[in-house]
């Protein structure tokens, strides 16, 4: 089911504190930000993960990245140009480019968006979008459908031309067709990225695909570093990435912004991360360019160990793009299973134009399979891990840890 947009206030109740040694690596406070109050203003993180100065030695050129989503509206000032052939994995009327619900179009936006005409300004602008239309949970009641178009998806995106995978959707089943799927992409040499989902205060089951091995499940975390309650925690979680207070379509009309946060958002953004890394470093394979970002990330706790909320920590990009540190490792060895990977250093397979994915044999056992995307539904106060420094100058620094459970306002 799509998760609802509101939700009523609730208590915290702190249950610990330690001192914690780690930042986005950039300014909170005393940033300079776009004179006029228009949609570039609010995306605070591009300031926070010092974008600006990562576009002056990368913007993503070169790297291409699948959205499986909702469909991609290629005709938004910030996405022309931006966009490339896709697939359309539905079977119903229109094609990859007509977002049934604008959250596709939201998430090319963050990642590969110019910014013109008051758009969303992605952070990797110089990367390109290749949309896969799916089915979410709405999409399928309304055409009476039971039959998960999931892997179908999985496997036209990694098909492609794409470098890297981002899909802000996930289900709490694991189909044996849509596992295969993942290993398919893992195969193809592509880079997966996953939400972990924005019910972390409810029941907090593992969702897929994020929860698969082969794949880099994404948290979210808002202005401060501080990961966000609903964000799910339930040993999926690989790297978090800003996801809170950031600007969304409001609708598939696309007339105006709303303000939006969530799983969805931080695995876009996240995504753009590695495409600035991997622009840099063409040679590398997936592998590589993942074992600098867990290797960069901001975290307080001894390397190569997971936090349940952060997982390897803060995703900063910069550290790479501006410092040139992390060890890229072994181009063969998955930092996330530990084994042996086929997968090359850059995309082999037919182009997504050309691409016949294998058809789905529907949910196993005849079940109906839920896809939901991963928008928040809202509420204020947030838990996890605080990580992030108000300073005039980018520096780290000693912060407060706290892991919050919230219970219903009485």
């Amino acid at each position: 089911m799509t998760a609802g947009m509101g939700r009523p206030p609730r208590r915290v109740r702190v249950l610990g504190a330690v001192a914690a040694v780690a930042s986005w690596s950039v300014v909170f406070v005393g940033a300079a930000q776009p004179a006029a109050a228009d949609t570039r203003s609010k995306q605070w993180y591009l300031g926070a993960m010092q974008a600006e100065e990562m576009w002056k030695v990368t913007t993503g050129e070169g790297i291409k990245v699948a959205v499986i989503d909702t469909g991609v509206n290629a005709s938004t000032p910030s996405l022309r140009g931006q966009v490339l052939k896709g697939v359309d994995v539905t079977g119903a009327p229109g094609d990859e480019t007509d977002d049934y619900d604008g959250h596709g179009t939201t998430m090319a936006e963050l990642i590969a968006g110019t910014g013109k005409r008051g758009g969303l300004k992605g952070l990797a602008p110089g990367a390109k979008i290749i949309p896969v239309r799916m089915s979410d949970a709405d999409f399928m009641q309304k055409r009476s459908t039971v039959i998960s178009d999931t892997a179908k998806a999985i496997r036209a995106a990694a098909d492609s031309d794409a470098h890297i995978i981002s899909m802000s959707f996930g289900s709490e089943s694991s189909l044996r067709t849509n596992q295969e799927a993942v290993t398919y992409a893992e195969g193809k040499g592509k880079l997966f990225l996953a939400s972990v989902g924005n019910d972390g205060d409810g029941e907090n089951a593992r969702e897929y695909p994020a929860a698969y091995p082969e794949v880099v499940g994404v948290a979210s975390a808002d202005r401060n570093g501080k990961v966000a309650a609903y964000s799910q925690h339930s040993g999926t979680v690989d790297l978090a990435s800003p996801g809170n207070d950031v600007p969304t379509w409001c609708d598939n009309a696309f007339e105006k912004y709303c303000p939006g946060e969530g799983t969805s958002a931080a695995t876009a953004i996240a995504s753009g991360s590695a495409a600035l890394v991997w622009s840099l470093h063409p040679d590398w394979t997936a592998n590589q360019v993942l074992n600098v970002l867990f290797d960069t990330a901001g975290r307080d706790w001894k390397d190569g160990t997971r936090s349940d909320y952060l997982g390897h920590g803060l995703i900063r990009p910069s550290m790479s793009v501006l410092k040139g540190k992390g060890d890229p490792g072994a181009p063969d060895i998955s930092p996330l299973t530990k084994k042996r990977t086929t997968g090359r250093a850059a995309p082999s397979g037919p182009s997504a134009q050309t691409s016949a994915p294998p058809a789905e044999n529907g949910a196993e056992g005849g079940e109906t399979v839920a896809v939901k995307d991963s928008r928040s539904s809202g509420g204020d106060d947030r838990s996890g891990l605080l990580l992030g420094v108000a300073a005039a100058v980018a520096v780290l620094g000693g912060i407060a840890y706290a892991v919050i459970r919230r219970r219903k306002a009485a």
